[in-house]
């Protein structure tokens, strides 16, 4: 990392950063968070925390072991501190040392004042809280999709990534890989003409709930913590998965797989359109949801969006598309589609063949990858493949789908003002109140 960066950031902690970072929360740093891990990592180095260790925080995390000595782990937090502990062990394995410090609240870890940079990845509820927490450290960021439970949440965190000037990355990895950029040069280059009409499939919605059951907290798990900001509810089975997995049914929780994975294929569909930094002017659409149980984001999920441009755009689970999932593009000339699995078909294959000529648009390249991107932009400053900005606006289609299915209602947004025109009540969905307590 260059040292003008670094000690940036790192006066930054010394003078006024610890404050920042958690004058919002009413507790006391102990003396875990400190000792002998306080020590100022290589100027060379970018020194990083882990927040959540689960599924992708594990993998992202393996990602960035494989850049070593770029970066260095100093420091693991999961609110399970058997899953920060498996992940230590891993680190310690890799490093050959025992150093990694473990936390299971990450306010001690960010209080350290010696990390540069963190990767997160926890529950949606969690989202904007923890982020907004990083920023105010002055700590760079790769956090996961969606960028956050609510569109005000996600707001709050492009204010933060913004006011604090720390560069932030988004787990949208699809903009990093050469399938999805191809195709959406294509589109942006008019090699299937206008477009007036997209769809979006995304994955196929929930399992049934689990019939409601009451469990022990197990040991060493801060079930409060992991809840946090979102209603309190008893310890109970969540399903096969357990809490760390089947938390995405859960409206307290996600949106299901609608908000899963909207900052995927969305997020594609907006690269190739032009559309990053805006959003539609109408949506509408339906859902369906299981009754009983426990689980209540929709197993099935329609809605369509209308653009300034009068294109529209329908977002729908895979099974109810022609395609499928992934993102097709309709233009006058034909189609694009591109998914998972270097998937990129067209209505006709000369279109793949067409070369992209120097004064055309040329979107971002990531040739380090998106994890390594990420790097790139720590030491240079710059912006990355997947901005805070453009990550909210791709979150936001999907949010302001689940809020036309849940109120029934066609809905009319201002992309601009981030407000539904004469409707208090979607209003009311585009934040909510935090159990205290948290609070942005």
């Amino acid at each position: 990392m260059n040292d003008r960066a670094g000690l940036n950031r790192r006066d930054f902690l010394k003078t006024c950063g610890k404050t920042a970072a958690i004058a919002a929360f009413p507790y006391v740093v102990g003396s875990s968070a400190l000792g002998k891990f306080g020590a100022v990592a290589p100027s060379n180095r970018i020194t990083m925390g882990a927040i959540g260790c689960g599924s992708m925080g594990t993998a992202n995390l393996r990602t960035f072991l494989d850049h070593f000595p770029q970066v260095h782990f100093a420091a693991v937090c999961d609110v399970d501190l058997r899953r920060a502990r498996a992940v230590k062990a891993e680190i310690d394995r890799k490093y050959q040392t025992a150093d990694c410090a473990v936390y299971q609240d990450f306010r001690e870890m960010i209080a350290r004042g010696d990390l540069d940079a963190v990767c997160h990845a926890v529950p949606d509820h969690w989202h904007a809280l923890i982020s907004v927490a990083c920023a105010r450290a002055g700590l760079d960021m790769y956090g996961e999709k969606p960028l956050a439970r609510t569109i005000r949440e996600g707001r709050a965190i492009c204010e933060a990534v913004k006011r604090y000037g720390v560069v932030w990355q988004t787990g949208s990895w699809q903009r990093s890989v050469a399938n999805f950029h191809r195709a959406c040069q294509l589109v942006r280059n008019g090699r299937i003409g206008k477009v007036s009409y997209v769809e979006v499939g995304l994955p196929d919605g929930n399992p049934a709930s689990p019939p409601p059951r009451l469990l022990e907290v197990p040991e060493e798990f801060d079930y409060s913590m992991w809840l946090g900001p979102a209603p309190w509810r008893p310890y109970q089975n969540f399903g096969q998965g357990g809490v760390h997995w089947d938390w995405r049914w859960i409206q307290d929780y996600s949106g299901g797989q609608l908000t899963d994975w909207a900052g995927h294929h969305i997020d594609i569909a907006h690269w190739g359109l032009g559309l990053d930094w805006t959003g539609p002017l109408t949506v509408e659409g339906q859902g369906k949801y299981y009754q009983d149980g426990i689980y209540d984001t929709p197993y099935e999920y329609e809605f369509v969006c209308t653009y300034e441009n009068g294109l529209q755009m329908r977002v729908a689970n895979a099974s109810r598309l022609p395609k499928g999932m992934g993102t097709v593009w309709y233009g006058q000339d034909g189609w694009i589609h591109v998914d998972r699995e270097d998937v990129l078909e067209a209505s006709n294959p000369r279109i793949l063949r067409e070369k992209i000529g120097p004064e055309e648009v040329h979107l971002f390249l990531s040739p380090s990858g998106h994890h390594g991107n990420f790097i790139d932009c720590i030491k240079s400053r710059k912006t990355t493949a997947a901005p805070a900005e453009v990550a909210h606006r791709s979150i936001t289609v999907g949010l302001l789908g689940e809020i036309a299915m849940l109120t029934g209602r066609k809905l009319r947004w201002n992309p601009k003002t981030e407000t539904f025109a004469d409707d208090p009540g979607a209003n009311r969905l585009l934040g909510r109140s935090m159990r205290s307590p948290w609070h942005l």
